[in-house]
């Protein structure tokens, strides 16, 4: 088990480049089970996810290699639908497989995803617009069992308690490209992960219209080719430097942040006080020398509202920030698990149901903190590094799910950032992970 040693202090210098989007590379691997032709993914980042994934899609029976870096040719010429407990169990989006299965082989059978720290993410919408498509389900064992020989295009609506459905969308739009008749689906996410999963369906031959909207018409086909396709920057990693360099202060080019996509976050910071300048469609330049920042109200929403990916990381640049600022979480009310390891830094920070009250502090004070989800994770290593004196992270394995080489980057910043062996962690601070 690795462990993140930190000294804190400094600013950020220099550029930086944003690596593929784990949430539309998740999903584009799924889709290439549609066809029995060969796909060439570019622009995949090297991360623990994207590897479980390639092991699950091996074990059903396709082929996969990598041929140079961020590349990888898949093709499903022989497909087992069956995607095994003991892989899907290392990965809540391999639910995605469930949509692809059903579109070419009529039927899936999936190990029910568990619990997430985050809080609860159901599947429910997934399974009423596959029985509205006219499939079969049972569930037993802690196995769904699909049976879509009656696949047939339709209406959905896949709106939920807290706002549309992203996964449910990629699946419901990836059994939909090979099913009889039309498909219109309602309330259709329209993160730019879906955008560019549509993207890549129209490439192999799909027919969908409405991309980028909350509905989508798809017209089912009878087979789909292969293709090559390049994932798109990951807006979540461009988003976490953006606020690194806000909070750490200094100057950095973001290469890969299509501002187009951070627009609710460039918002927030522009009343917080930071100057972001918008060098090109990807290219963003933050820069931040001694101006006090403001404090600013977030509500987190949906795209294009403000990320939930990005609560964990504005909570630590708000408790630097004088005054008194409020986040409050409508996608994932409980996801404020780095709150307390906030706290132990001296973060001065109440919770009032799903809002975060927020007091901004002098400094940070370095501390021994446990990372308990993929974002919590870079929050605390942003503090840390805005921190005094020494901060070390522990369950940095939640970090290594969606950014590639994040210590890397941040030392070509100039953070003192160190990956050790969890061997190195002092004795004093020795728990079971």
């Amino acid at each position: 088990m690795e462990v993140f040693r930190i000294h804190g202090g400094g600013p950020l210098e220099g550029v930086v480049e944003v690596s593929g989007a784990k949430n539309a590379a998740l999903p584009i691997f799924a889709a290439t089970l549609l066809t029995d032709q060969p796909c060439r993914i570019d622009n995949v980042p090297d991360l623990s996810d994207l590897r479980f994934m390639v092991e699950i899609l091996e074990s059903m029976g396709a082929s996969v290699d990598q041929d140079e870096a961020g590349s990888w040719n898949v093709q499903a010429n022989k497909l087992n639908p069956v995607a095994p407990y003991e892989l899907v169990r290392k990965m809540r989006a391999s639910i995605c497989l469930m949509g692809p299965l059903v579109g070419r082989c009529k039927q899936a059978e999936i190990s029910l995803p568990g619990g997430c720290v985050i809080g609860p993410r159901p599947i429910d919408l997934h399974l009423r617009g596959l029985r509205k498509m006219g499939c079969a389900i049972d569930i037993e064992g802690g196995y769904l069992r699909v049976d879509g020989k009656h696949l047939q295009g339709t209406r959905l609506f896949l709106g939920g308690r807290h706002g549309s459905t992203v996964t449910g969308t990629a699946n419901m739009l990836m059994a939909a490209v090979l099913a009889d008749g039309e498909t219109i689906i309602d309330s259709a996410a329209c993160e730019p992960e879906i955008v560019d999963l549509c993207q890549m369906l129209v490439k192999m031959g799909a027919q969908i219209d409405g991309i980028g909207s909350h509905e989508l018409h798809i017209r089912g086909v009878d087979k789909l080719g292969g293709c090559t396709h390049s994932v798109l920057p990951d807006r979540i990693e461009a988003g976490t430097y953006i606020i690194g360099t806000a909070m750490l202060g200094g100057n950095v080019r973001i290469q890969g942040a299509r501002d187009r996509h951070l627009n609710a976050l460039l918002d927030k910071l522009d009343d917080a006080g930071v100057h972001a300048i918008i060098e090109s469609s990807d290219v963003i330049h933050v820069r931040r020398n001694s101006e006090q920042l403001r404090p600013v109200d977030i509500i987190t929403l949906p795209f294009p509202g403000f990320p939930t990916d990005l609560q964990a990381q504005m909570c630590g640049l708000m408790a630097l920030t004088p005054g008194l600022s409020i986040l409050t979480e409508r996608v994932y009310p409980h996801r404020f698990m780095h709150v307390p390891e906030l706290q132990r830094m001296g973060a001065d920070i109440s919770m009032e149901g799903a809002s975060a009250i927020v007091k901004g502090v002098d400094h940070l004070s370095g501390a021994p903190v446990m990372a308990s989800d993929l974002r919590a994770s870079a929050a605390l290593i942003l503090a840390g590094i805005a921190a005094r004196d020494e901060t070390w992270v522990q369950r940095i394995y939640h970090l290594d799910r969606g950014y590639e080489n994040f210590d890397a980057k941040l030392r070509g910043l100039g953070a003192n950032v160190e990956r050790l062996p969890g061997s190195e962690l002092p004795n004093f601070l020795q728990v079971e992970s």
